[in-house]
């Protein structure tokens, strides 16, 4: 049976690193648990020192990183052949991994639905970029990569704010990747718990998209499946102003250089 290491990055997630640890370690096993926490300043660590010290499969470790860094730093501690990335805030479902090894000797990219849990005011559907017909925008929330794949294509490029996942599975099928989506892989997210939240989120996510433009320019397509009257409510506008404003961040910063 072919183990999985499991790589999480957190920062500040006391709120919800439990949650996710004791999801984690009732998964089927040979599995590891790789946390990098990017020097949380909260009960993070606390949390889980105690875990860490409970669990011979579970490795903790703490540096200053962003995102994609602190995935490609939990990486670089894997000891598995196969990477299944999840959120600090989220919970894997009961049979996450059972589920995502059944697919380990066919394909090379494995994609989990995610879905929302939370404050449901600010829970909305992605929109979808596509490229060589694969919904790029497949989060790493739920996400299995091959290890001999996410080395061969570099891992994350860590100069990406926000949309380093995307990045990276843009890299993958340029490479003719072998992939396919698991509807029976569940993990659960939580949605921004208040409008503040949701809004820089929607500027970061905006600001990430123009670094894929910048880097990609006219090679994915952008599509979406939302209605006019989704398009237009109250929370996508919000959403959509605030995404513009971190895209025109990012080219404001592009002309100063």
């Amino acid at each position: 049976m072919e183990g999985i290491s499991i790589i999480v990055t957190v920062l500040n997630e006391e709120k919800n690193i439990r949650d996710l640890i004791v999801s984690l370690i009732s998964q089927e096993q040979p599995i590891e648990i790789i946390v990098v926490d990017s020097m949380s300043s909260d009960k993070t660590q606390d949390i889980m020192n105690e875990y860490s010290n409970k669990y011979d499969f579970i490795s903790y470790y703490r540096e200053r990183t962003t995102r994609g860094a602190g995935r490609n730093y939990g990486v670089s501690k894997s000891k598995f052949n196969y990477l299944a990335f999840i959120d600090g805030d989220a919970i894997a479902g009961e049979n996450w991994i059972k589920y995502l090894r059944r697919y380990i000797d066919s394909y090379d990219i494995v994609a989990g639905i995610t879905k929302n849990t939370g404050n449901m005011n600010y829970s909305m559907e992605r929109f979808k970029l596509f490229y060589k017909g694969f919904d790029v925008t497949l989060p790493t929330s739920n996400l299995m990569y091959s290890k001999d794949l996410f080395d061969r294509i570099g891992g994350f490029d860590e100069k990406f704010i926000t949309a380093e996942d995307i990045d990276l599975n843009i890299r993958a099928i340029s490479q003719n990747a072998r992939h396919m989506i698991c509807d029976d892989c569940i993990v659960y997210t939580r949605t921004r718990e208040t409008l503040r939240d949701f809004k820089k989120q929607a500027y970061w996510n905006g600001y990430g998209r123009w670094q894929l433009k910048q880097k990609y320019d006219h090679r994915i397509d952008f599509k979406h499946s939302l209605t006019l009257r989704e398009m237009f409510s109250p929370v996508y506008v919000i959403r959509n102003f605030y995404g513009l404003r971190g895209y025109l961040h990012g080219k404001l910063e592009r002309k100063k250089k």
